[in-house]
C-alpha cells in the first residue's frame, strides 16, 4: 500500500473547491426562514417565493447530471473558474436585486455553480488522495456537503433576524473572491478525457423525468384525484420516465450510466446514500417550519435549534471515515443508519410533547447518525468500481444527492399542505403533518439500514466486491 503523503498544494486545491462548494450548498437552505419576509417585501405568494429553493436544487441536480461529461472534457481548473466566477456574479445579484424575478436569476447563477463545484471538489479528492487516506477525505468533503445544508437556516434565520435577508449574500461574497483566487492558483490536475460525446437526449429527458416528479409532490399535497393537472403530471413522469430507461438500454451515449445501479451491491449504496440525503434536507426544510407554526417561535429560534447537531455532524464525519479507513464500512453504516432510525422514530412518538430542548437533542440524534454513514457510503461504492468508473460513480452519486433534497423537500411540504388543507388551525395542522413527515422519515432509516445489512452479506458471499478485510489487514 502506498504511504504517500498529500501535498500542500492538493490540501489547498481541495480547500478552494471546499469552499466554493460550501457556501454554494449553504444558500440552498438559507433563505427557507426568510420566506414571510420576502412574502411581504416583494409581493409575491408563497407558491412563488419557494422555487427560490425548489428551483435552485432542481438547477443544481441538471447541472450534476452533466458533471461527468464536464470533468471529462475540460481541465478541473477551468471548470473551477466558471463556477466561482458565476456564483460570485449570482451572488452579487442576489444582494442587489430589486424584485422577485433578478432574484431567482441571482439563484440559478449560484445554482450552475454549486452543480459544478460539488462532483469537482469529489473528483479532486478521488484522483490526489491515496487510497489509505481516501476514506478520511471523502469524511471531510462529505461533511461539506452534509453541514451546509444544515447550517443554512441558522445562518440564514440570524442574520434575517438581526440585520436583513440581503445579508445572507454579502457575508458570503469575499469568501467566493478568496476561493477563486486561490483556486486559480492551485489547481492543476491535468484533464482526463475519454472522447465522451454529450448526451442531449439523456439530459431533456432526465431533466423532464425529475421536474415531473417534483410536480407531482407539489399537486398532491393540494390537488384532488379528480385534478387533471395532477394526472397530467403523473402522464409526463410516467412516459419521460420510459422513454429514459428505454433511452440508457439502447444508447452508447448516456447523461449518466445508470447501468451501475444494476450491480446489487452498488445499487443498494446508491439506494442507502439518497435516503440519507432525503432526510438531511428534508430535516432542515421540516424543522424550522415546524418550529415557528406549531411551536410558535421566531426564525432566529428557529435556525438556532438546528444549530448544535450541525455542529456536532461537523466533528462525526472525519472521525467516522478514520473508522471507515481501519476497521471497513459495515461498523459506521450499520451504527449510522440505525440511529437514524432511532432519532426519528422518537420525534415521530413525541411529536405532540416537543419542546425547543427535546427537539435540539433530538435532531442532535439523527444528525449524529447521517454524518457517521453519509461519507462512507459514497467512499465504499467508489471503491467497488473500477478506476475508469470513479468519475461515473462520482457523478450519479452526486445526481442523486441533489435530487433527493429537492425530492426530499417537495414530499415533505407536501404532507403538511394536506394536512392544512383539513384543518383550518395552522398549529395543529403543521403539528399533525409534521408527525406524518417523522413517521415516513423513520420508514425511509429502516430502509436505509435494511440496505446496509443487504449490502454487508453481499460483500461477506462475494470478496472480491469488498473492501473491509483489506482495510482491516491494513
Amino acid at each position: 500500500m502506498s504511504t504517500k503523503a498529500v501535498s500542500g498544494n492538493t490540501k489547498l486545491a481541495i480547500t478552494a473547491v471546499g469552499a466554493l462548494t460550501f457556501i454554494g450548498i449553504l444558500t440552498e437552505t438559507s433563505l427557507t426562514v426568510a420566506f414571510p419576509t420576502l412574502i411581504a417585501e416583494m409581493g409575491q405568494p408563497l407558491s412563488t417565493i419557494q422555487w427560490l429553493t425548489s428551483g435552485y436544487l432542481l438547477t443544481v441536480t441538471f447541472m450534476m447530471s452533466t458533471a461527468s461529461y464536464l470533468i471529462q472534457r475540460f481541465k478541473p481548473r477551468t471548470l473551477f473558474i466558471i463556477a466561482a466566477s458565476a456564483c460570485a456574479i449570482g451572488t452579487l445579484v442576489c444582494a442587489l436585486a430589486p424584485s422577485f424575478m433578478p432574484l431567482m436569476a441571482g439563484r440559478l447563477l449560484q445554482a450552475i455553480a454549486t452543480g459544478i463545484s460539488t462532483p469537482l471538489m469529489f473528483h479532486i479528492v478521488f484522483e490526489t488522495i491515496p487510497f489509505h487516506q481516501l476514506g478520511a477525505y471523502v469524511g471531510i468533503a462529505s461533511m461539506v456537503t452534509s453541514f451546509a445544508p444544515a447550517l443554512g437556516p441558522s445562518y440564514g434565520g440570524v442574520l434575517t433576524h438581526i440585520l436583513s435577508w440581503r445579508m445572507i449574500f454579502w457575508f458570503i461574497l469575499p469568501i467566493i473572491l478568496a476561493s477563486l483566487v486561490l483556486g486559480m492558483l492551485t489547481i492543476t490536475l491535468p484533464v482526463k478525457s475519454l472522447g465522451k460525446r454529450f448526451d442531449l437526449y439523456g439530459f431533456i429527458t432526465l431533466a423532464v423525468v425529475m421536474y415531473s416528479l417534483i410536480e407531482v409532490c407539489n399537486k398532491l399535497g393540494s390537488a384532488t384525484f379528480s385534478d387533471y393537472g395532477l394526472w397530467i403530471a403523473v402522464s409526463v413522469s410516467i412516459c419521460s420516465l420510459a422513454l429514459f430507461i428505454w433511452h440508457i438500454c439502447h444508447s452508447n451515449r448516456r447523461i449518466l450510466d445508470f447501468r451501475l445501479l444494476a450491480k446489487p451491491f452498488l445499487g443498494l449504496r446508491a439506494g442507502n446514500f439518497f435516503l440519507l440525503q432525503f432526510t438531511n434536507i428534508g430535516m432542515s426544510f421540516l424543522i424550522p417550519i415546524f418550529v415557528q407554526n406549531a411551536m410558535h417561535m421566531d426564525a432566529l429560534s428557529a435556525g438556532l435549534i438546528v444549530l448544535p447537531g450541525s455542529l456536532i455532524g461537523s466533528f462525526v464525519s472525519p472521525i467516522a471515515g478514520r473508522i471507515y479507513d481501519r476497521r471497513g464500512a459495515t461498523l459506521p453504516l450499520v451504527l449510522g443508519n440505525a440511529s437514524m432510525l432511532v432519532g426519528s422514530l422518537l420525534l415521530w412518538w413525541f411529536t405532540h410533547s416537543l419542546t425547543a430542548v427535546s427537539l435540539m437533542c433530538l435532531y442532535v440524534f439523527v444528525r449524529f447518525g447521517f454524518n457517521f454513514s453519509f461519507g462512507n457510503t459514497m467512499s465504499d461504492a467508489a471503491k467497488h468500481v473500477a478506476p475508469h468508473e470513479k468519475g461515473d460513480v462520482n457523478a450519479l452519486f452526486n445526481t442523486l444527492q441533489q435530487f433527493a433534497g429537492s425530492f426530499g423537500t417537495a414530499a415533505l411540504s407536501a404532507v403538511i399542505t394536506h394536512a392544512q388543507l383539513h384543518n383550518p388551525n395552522t398549529a395543529e395542522a403543521v403539528r399533525s403533518g409534521g408527525q406524518s413527515d417523522f413517521l415516513l422519515l423513520s420508514v425511509l432509516a429502516a430502509c436505509g439500514l435494511l440496505c446496509t445489512i443487504v449490502a454487508a452479506r453481499i460483500s461477506k458471499q462475494t470478496p472480491n466486491s469488498g473492501i473491509e478485510n483489506i482495510e482491516v489487514s491494513a
